[in-house]
């Protein structure tokens, strides 16, 4: 039953998330298509990268994942289980820097967030992207806690959805860079 009610919530949280991409989306092409002061520009390399940390990280999740579905019930994650845990935490911080590292190039080359409509549009979707992922890094640590200091069955059904959420980060990236790729 808690399985249930974790995924309901991550389930709730992703349409959330999902409709308020959507409706920035929808901004962002009413927004392009009816003026005449938006500026393409270069997208950093670096978010080229970050994709692929990003989808890496969600590879070694599932490493992790299998590990502990694979273990003995109600026992504390198994080591191996632990390291690819923890790699996919390091991952997702390190895609953090990535984009952090994208914002110092735009600003290298003269594009904030108030400089012209595509560049805002730029920073407000990697910046929610950011914050909802730093979310996710926040609750996989929740899990690791749980799941490295206990042995209640909870925390196994807690690394479930906190799985579904993670996964879904990574296809709302690639999501967002299309529309960046094509938009912007």
């Amino acid at each position: 039953m808690n399985e249930t009610r974790a995924e309901t919530g991550v389930w709730i949280g992703i349409a959330t998330i999902s409709m308020s991409f959507a409706a920035l989306t929808s901004a962002l092409v009413v927004r392009q298509g009816s003026a005449s002061d938006w500026q393409h520009f270069q997208l950093p390399p670096i978010l080229y990268v970050n994709t692929l940390v990003l989808l890496l990280s969600s590879c070694t999740l599932e490493l992790s994942r299998r590990r502990v579905a694979a273990g003995v019930p109600d026992v504390v994650l198994p080591p191996q289980g632990l390291h690819w845990f923890q790699i996919t935490l390091a991952l997702g911080l390190l895609f953090v820097v990535g984009q952090l590292l994208a914002w110092r190039n735009l600003a290298a080359q003269g594009l904030f967030l108030a400089t012209n409509p595509s560049s805002s549009f730029f920073y407000v979707f990697t910046a929610l992207h950011g914050l909802h992922l730093l979310g996710g890094v926040a609750g996989l640590t929740y899990v690791l806690h749980r799941l490295t200091r206990t042995a209640r069955p909870g925390a196994r059904s807690a690394l479930g959805a906190a799985s579904l959420y993670w996964h879904f980060m990574g296809v709302l990236w690639l999501y967002l860079l299309s529309i960046l790729v094509i938009r912007i």
